[in-house]
């Protein structure tokens, strides 16, 4: 899909720029831009879009992101407070020409090379590097300055980390492409509960079949049929660790028609059973330490 470019307006005379977000919903279309991207969720829950990775966000989502990687954050669902997030951007020239060839950057190079695919480190991470995050926003220049290194030396150094994009992504992004994928994506979240046909998905963009199909396949790098049961079994992924459903029932909440369709597309992107993954996904939160 096309990406819609979003130019960055730094702070004055700042080499980066750190913001605090609230929103009553995140809503960006899906864009890129030429800075590195670490962002924090601290409130809301959906859907992330990193290139052509899709997986759900809830707080404490932390995220790095290299330049021109399209991206964006969908809520979904009801929301019980405002969305908000800290977003840091920098370019890569922020410290001046040349800057990361220097061997005291050596991981931190590694780091923001690897970003060209995404980055989402583990929640305890996220945790751990919160109050700092709100540091940002506050410090005086050169504070702030040194406080990103070191968030960033510790992000380098952090494990447990996946990797968003395996293949990398890029595509010759276009304005036109962009509202066209803006458009699957929220045609996707409004009706993903309901049978949805090539045909019908063609024609909100103004397609035939097997333009779109292509269309979709090239920028994607995955069919369209691909991503759309990738939404749906992270919705009901969702539901599965949320609310107290049967299996059945989420099954049918999420548009599929046949349990056993479901259950295969379940351990496809998932690698368990829905009932497997539930009680997995119980047994590490009740067995996760607290951490202050």
């Amino acid at each position: 899909m096309k990406a819609q470019y979003e130019p960055i307006v730094p702070l004055a005379y700042n080499s980066f720029k750190a913001a605090f977000q609230e929103k009553k919903e995140f809503d960006y279309p899906w864009h890129y831009h030429p800075e590195y991207e670490l962002t924090c969720i601290l409130s809301s829950h959906g859907v992330r879009y990193v290139g052509n990775s899709i997986q759900n966000f809830s707080p404490d989502d932390l995220i790095l992101l290299g330049p021109e990687l399209p991206h964006c954050w969908k809520n979904t669902g009801m929301q019980q407070t405002a969305a908000s997030a800290i977003v840091i951007q920098w370019r890569e020239d922020f410290l001046g020409k040349g800057w990361m060839e220097s061997r005291e950057f050596e991981s931190i190079r590694s780091l923001l090379q690897l970003s060209n695919k995404g980055i989402k480190f583990h929640k305890a991470t996220s945790l751990k590097l919160r109050e700092n995050f709100y540091k940002l926003l506050k410090l005086p220049a050169f504070e702030k300055l040194i406080l990103l290194l070191q968030i960033l030396q510790e992000l380098a150094q952090a494990k447990n980390v996946q990797v968003l994009c395996e293949q990398g992504f890029s595509y010759n992004l276009n304005y036109t492409d962009n509202e066209r994928i803006n458009t699957v994506y929220q045609y996707i979240k409004d009706h993903y509960r309901q049978r949805i046909t090539l045909r019908k998905m063609a024609s909100e963009v103004n397609m035939s079949e097997e333009y779109f199909s292509r269309f979709f396949s090239k920028v994607m790098h995955k069919s369209f049929f691909t991503f759309l049961n990738e939404y749906r079994i992270n919705a009901a992924s969702k539901l599965l660790i949320e609310a107290d459903l049967p299996v059945v029932q989420v099954c049918y909440s999420c548009g599929y028609g046949s349990i056993p369709f479901f259950y295969r597309q379940f351990k496809k992107f998932k690698g368990f059973s829905p009932l497997t993954y539930k009680l997995q996904y119980k047994e590490i939160h009740t067995a996760m330490p607290l951490i202050v």
